[in-house]
């Protein structure tokens, strides 16, 4: 079966520039789990209805699609609503894991495939993935980065950024961490490491069982009150 790994990260640490990297380099097939969700509410599709029978038909674009700014003016910091848009759109997680078993059951052991997800953590996806990876960044790099990126002010950027727990919270539930603080040459070389060792445990059988599953199992076990 080939290689699974989920590939997570907060707002500009750089986990969309790990996947293209290990696409263009290494050859890996990717799923961008936003980009799933998009084609979820395509016209034609169930979550197109629900959405516009939800929201309104003004989130309908001049392209027949659904417009996601004016879908997500309506929504954002609305927890009620943000749920009841996830429950129109329909069976995410279901979609990523259909995408995960047909990889497993179509593509060679010597395939990488990488499925990027932000909220993998939060989600049972780590539990269909071989390894989980997550890329880090100082939460001051990355202030200027999403300012020059997307033109936010710095009050903008740090609203965006606070919405996303810290890494070193995060940490303990991966496989592996990939820094993202300095250099595009030291990002590079670090993906590059990262999988050397992945691929060589992988090959050899003995890459075992990721953390985020212990960690589950840990969640589930009996507290011993004695």
């Amino acid at each position: 079966m080939a290689l699974v790994i989920g590939v997570t990260g907060a707002i500009a640490a750089g986990k969309s520039s790990l996947c293209a990297y290990l696409v263009e380099r290494h050859g890996a097939i990717h799923a961008d789990a936003d980009r799933v969700v998009h084609r979820m509410y395509d016209p034609g599709r169930e979550g197109f209805d629900r959405i516009v029978a939800r929201f309104g038909e003004d989130c309908i674009g001049a392209d027949g699609f659904i417009d996601r700014r004016v879908l997500g003016a309506k929504v954002f910091g609305d927890a009620e609503k943000m749920k009841a848009l996830t429950e129109a759109i329909g069976d995410i997680r279901g979609e990523i894991k259909g995408i995960i078993e047909h990889w497993r059951q179509t593509l060679p052991s010597d395939q990488l495939c990488i499925v990027e997800v932000s909220q993998l953590l939060e989600g049972p996806y780590p539990l269909w993935c071989d390894q989980s990876w997550l890329v880090a960044i100082d939460p001051e790099i990355a202030l200027e980065r999403l300012m020059a990126r997307n033109g936010f002010t710095e009050a903008e950027a740090r609203q965006r950024l606070a919405s996303s727990r810290p890494w070193e919270e995060r940490a303990p539930l991966v496989d592996r961490i990939v820094m993202n603080s300095t250099t595009r040459e030291d990002f590079e070389r670090d993906i590059d490491e990262a999988l050397a060792g992945t691929l060589a445990s992988f090959r050899a059988g003995t890459l075992g069982e990721p953390r985020f599953v212990q960690w589950t199992r840990d969640q589930e076990a009996p507290v011993d009150s004695a």
